[in-house]
């Protein structure tokens, strides 16, 4: 009887001991995700170091990733900066980031309002549709204020815009700055 007693504990025990190694492997996982999804501070450059100087890279050109939700600023095959970004809302066919290759267009700005949409950004630079498909900044309202819960999706899966790219603000107004005419867009 003993025995059984001891083999029952022993068995317990080793269950007991698998359950906590299974939780402690799922706490793991759950700290790798809250990692991963961290929120993004719409206020600051993606990366903490200097982007590039254009002029230095005269084969310069833009990747969009709308699966990772990440902009690279490419020379090459090179990736010099990356920036998050949220995409169209994978959802429909009407608010998906359409992909091909593109090229920056003449037309950008500082700000604009889309009533209709109750939305707008701070400066856009245009990539397809003559102003129609933009970068530009995370939403800001009719007062000009950025909408924080817009803010709160840039980098995560799924994406939030009607088919634009949005940026935080100080990765929008570089690319506003910066990025020539013509240069290539790349949305995968």
């Amino acid at each position: 009887m003993h025995s059984q007693h001891t083999e029952a504990v022993a068995k317990a025990a080793k269950s007991s001991s698998s359950k906590a190694s299974a939780a402690k492997a799922s706490s793991k996982q759950a700290a790798k995700k809250a990692v991963k999804q961290k929120t993004v501070d719409y206020t600051k450059p993606s990366e903490n170091k200097a982007y590039p100087d254009v002029n230095k890279y005269p084969n310069l050109w833009i990747h969009v990733s709308t699966e990772k939700q990440r902009v690279y600023i490419m020379n090459g095959d090179k990736v010099l900066y990356t920036m998050y970004c949220s995409t169209g809302m994978t959802n429909s066919k009407t608010t998906a980031t359409p992909h091909g290759t593109y090229h920056v267009q003449a037309e950008r700005g500082q700000t604009f309002y889309n009533a209709a949409e109750r939305e707008g950004a701070n400066y856009y630079t245009s990539w397809a549709g003559h102003g129609s498909l933009l970068f530009h900044s995370v939403p800001i309202d009719a007062n000009g204020n950025y909408i924080k819960s817009e803010a709160a999706k840039l980098g995560k899966k799924g994406g939030a815009s009607h088919g634009c790219v949005r940026l935080t603000i100080p990765d929008a107004k570089w690319i506003y700055e910066n990025i020539k005419y013509n240069t290539k867009v790349v949305i995968n």
